[in-house]
């Protein structure tokens, strides 16, 4: 069976509705004009290529399109007629999504072509602030936040790359040095070439079932036989798990399911939803959102980071001042267990992530000459 391929093009006029095919095209054309000349005119190419194209087409489907008589006037072949009736019955049929998936195409692209909208590509760890941000932005300020969710470590990475204008990440308020925190992010957050922007501090902990039937109170009590399930390395709440592991004096084989990821804080939270897990890390806005009960464990600091170069680009400092409204920080405050932290404004990276030491030993003076 042979397969379909969509594709679309830019233009500046618009034309009939439907899905453009350049088969459909060239047999509609040589059906209406009866030959290969006619066609070629009537499409503005040549008649060598109308030519060309034909025989193409009729190798690449193993069919004959056209009957190639000396002196007769060109006609499809039944196979050509099969196919224009086939495309006018999937144009007819399919008419309402296609001018959907046209309007929705060109609204896309009609922000490519405003000059008062900005676009600013983030990638970030799962937070549903974020989520919200993105849409407020988009309405308030004509941003919009080209988000792709990931861990904490490899959004930081995508920022080194190349491949976002910002990243966020999360930590507990002032990590201590020696932290998971430090390992994870010191080798690659560097002041002086880095800028970190306040955005929201938020309190995570376990989502358990309602009325929280094990009793869970801390992340030591896990270890009493629940049912645990973790988020994947690499992500700012793995490294939470693992500082959490390490207070209670806990190895990973003491708690069940440790091994046991799931990619972001809904999947974590609809595991304990569904009953195939007893607890997981999350932030409590998520476990609101799907009816479970919530054991607060940490504040921790959600930050976003540019680098330093891009701090004055038009759409850094749009998001800054999205950030820093009232509006703003009155819809981030809807949010269970989230609230505004110097949200939009230019922390020192050494302060908050206090691993940095820049005194030097001082030099012994040389003895004077003899």
């Amino acid at each position: 069976m042979h397969k379909i391929e969509l594709s679309y093009a830019l233009t500046r006029l618009r034309r009939d509705g439907g899905i453009r095919n350049p088969l459909i095209e060239l047999l509609q054309a040589v059906r209406r004009e009866g030959s290969i000349s006619g066609a070629a005119r009537a499409l503005g190419q040549s008649y060598r290529h109308v030519w060309g194209e034909l025989k193409r087409w009729e190798t690449e489907l193993g069919h004959g399109l056209i009957v190639w008589d000396k002196g007769q006037p060109a006609r499809l072949t039944a196979f050509g007629e099969k196919l224009l009736w086939a495309e006018r019955q999937a144009q007819a049929r399919l008419a309402p999504q296609i001018e959907a998936l046209h309007a929705d195409l060109e609204r896309a692209f009609a922000v490519a072509f405003d000059d008062a909208t900005q676009v600013l590509t983030l990638y970030a760890s799962h937070d549903d602030a974020l989520a919200l941000l993105r849409e407020h932005a988009a309405g308030s300020a004509r941003l919009h936040l080209d988000i792709r969710f990931t861990g904490s470590v490899d959004a930081i990475a995508a920022l080194n790359e190349g491949r976002c204008t910002m990243a966020g990440f999360h930590t507990p308020p002032r990590p201590a040095p020696g932290s998971a925190f430090e390992r994870a992010y010191h080798p690659l957050l560097q002041p002086g070439l880095h800028k970190i922007i306040g955005f929201a501090r938020r309190s995570q902990g376990l989502a358990v079932a309602p009325g929280n039937p094990l009793g869970l109170a801390s992340f030591a009590n896990l270890s009493r036989g629940a049912r645990f399930v973790n988020r994947a390395l690499g992500s700012g709440t793995r490294l939470l798990a693992e500082e959490l592991l390490a207070g209670a004096g806990l190895a990973p084989v003491a708690i069940e399911g440790w091994n046991r990821v799931e990619p972001s804080h809904a999947a974590v939270a609809q595991a304990v939803a569904s009953g195939s897990a007893d607890a997981g890390l999350v932030i409590e806005a998520t476990a609101r959102a799907r009816g479970l009960d919530f054991v607060p464990l940490v504040e921790e600091d959600y930050y976003l980071v540019c680098l330093k170069s891009l701090l004055e680009d038009t759409p850094v400092q749009g998001l800054r001042q999205v950030l820093a409204a009232p509006a703003w920080q009155g819809l981030l405050r809807t949010l269970p267990g989230y609230e505004p932290l110097r949200s939009g404004e230019v922390l020192s990276l050494s302060e908050q992530l206090p691993w940095w030491r820049y005194a030097r030993a001082k030099r012994k003076s040389a003895p004077a000459p003899g």
